[in-house]
């Protein structure tokens, strides 16, 4: 049997960590290419693959929310990046979050260790000529592979701002004040909470849109657009006095456990406490194993340093809050996935070449880890001489990977998972909970027949 030519990945995040780990298990050699950490990116700190930026949650947990549906699917198909999240989550409530260094580190041991993956700390600037290859260089692609892969393409890049969330020392938190509960009792307790009355949140909120953002530096302010999904706090803050409220800070679903004793069991009593009290809450969610980490949820912020530490102590129970890591911003580049690419993720123009994760237009990281699970897939599929595979439009995954392959793309944006692109079911219920329930009995049935139906090849030699 002649030796396999290996498949290129270029870039080490989540999907480019995932799509190695499918090609390598399929029994194919692969070569990863990633430049951490001889070249750090403007959002990067560590040389790690499969490094989380943003935030260390991959969303709700639950299988009747999008998020959850996705993680199921990939847990079903194999994906390592949802098995090491398993592993090494964290305390979240309903959300599945992780310890984000260990999990980063123990992805990277896990691959440098395969005997198929060669991990080559190299920066690539041009798409390789010939062979296949797969491209996860996510976000923030390099210039020189992104003006290469305008030529090969003949279009231009599209590009939104995405921004990361302050880490707070959880010892400098002060517990006179915050209290621990999750919303809606789900989870322990996962989640640290600082109330605000309605003077203390007005004043908080004319603040922050007062104060100072950082420069851009070299991106273009002229064409800059913000992700809705991952709204910096200060913009969604200039929105209206309530919108902050009606997001991150919302104060539903919360009670000061200490207040129960006091307050007894009056309900009128205490939803006075509530409305008092508890205008406004925010919410920090676990970073680390030892919980010594706090990320602030929701606050992906471009606020000067300086300006972050002033208007983010105004938040009771954060007076004396030391953060570990300010909150930062970025660019976000996207290719025109509706005109160039297969619902396969291969490029139409060259179907050797693929491409997975934020590059494509998909949001999140379960959604990155899908695009380089199917893009992995069918790379090893094609290195193996077999067709490629497209998932059933009925699951989160397929549905997905359809939409970013079909959509306008004269308006194309990029996309989270969610239940408003699967197909609807056949008889319409009212009931929201038992819609997606319905929704992810659909997905996980169909996935099932068609992993057994299309996987069945003996895909390793």
């Amino acid at each position: 049997m002649t030796e396999k030519q290996p498949i290129h990945v270029i870039g080490g995040g989540l999907a480019g960590t995932e799509a190695a780990w499918q090609i390598a298990q399929a029994g194919v050699p692969v070569i990863l290419h990633e430049m951490r950490p001889n070249h750090l990116s403007q959002a990067h700190h560590t040389g790690e693959l499969a490094e989380l930026v943003c935030s260390n949650s991959f969303g709700a947990k639950a299988t009747d929310r999008a998020a959850g549906l996705l993680h199921e699917e990939l847990r079903q198909l194999g994906s390592i990046i949802i098995g090491k999240a398993d592993e090494h989550n964290v305390p979240a409530g309903g959300a599945l979050a992780v310890d984000r260094a260990v999990f980063s580190r123990n992805l990277t041991e896990t691959l440098d260790a395969h005997p198929l993956i060669e991990l080559r700390r190299d920066e690539v600037h041009q798409i390789p000529p010939d062979g296949i290859t797969v491209l996860t260089t996510g976000p923030l692609t390099t210039y020189n592979l992104a003006d290469d892969l305008q030529r090969f393409t003949g279009m231009e890049y599209m590009s939104f701002f995405d921004a990361a969330s302050p880490i707070v020392v959880g010892e400098s938190i002060n517990f006179d004040i915050a209290f621990r509960a999750s919303r809606y009792d789900k989870g322990d307790a996962d989640y640290i909470n600082c109330p605000m009355t309605k003077e203390q949140y007005l004043n908080f909120w004319r603040e922050i849109c007062a104060a100072e953002q950082a420069e851009l530096k070299d991106f273009e302010r002229e064409t800059a657009k913000f992700f809705e999904a991952c709204l910096p706090i200060e913009e969604m803050a200039k929105r209206g006095e309530d919108t902050m409220r009606y997001g991150p800070l919302k104060p539903v679903g919360l009670f000061d456990p200490r207040k129960k004793a006091e307050l007894g069991d009056d309900p009128i009593e205490a939803r006075k406490f509530k409305i008092q009290n508890c205008y406004a809450v925010v919410q920090l969610r676990q970073e680390d194993k030892a919980g010594q980490l706090w990320n602030m949820v929701g606050f992906q912020t471009n606020l000067r340093w300086g300006e972050q530490t002033r208007v983010f102590r105004m938040i009771p129970g954060l007076e004396d809050a030391e953060f570990v890591r300010m909150g930062v911003m970025h660019r976000n580049t996207f290719i025109n996935a509706p005109q160039l690419l297969y619902p396969t993720l291969q490029f139409k123009q060259r179907p050797t070449l693929l491409a997975a994760g934020q590059l494509t237009g998909t949001e999140g990281y379960t959604a990155a880890a899908a695009g380089g699970w199917l893009a992995g897939t069918n790379a090893a599929r094609l290195a193996l001489g077999l067709a490629t595979v497209k998932l059933p439009v009925t699951t989160m995954m397929g549905s997905l990977f359809e939409f970013i392959s079909s959509a306008e793309p004269k308006h194309f944006q990029p996309m989270p998972p969610n239940f408003g692109i699967l197909p609807e079911l056949p008889v319409k219920i009212r009931s929201k909970q038992e819609r997606y329930g319905k929704y992810r009995d659909r997905a996980l049935a169909d996935l099932a027949g068609w992993r057994d139906s299309q996987l069945t090849e003996a895909i390793c030699s």
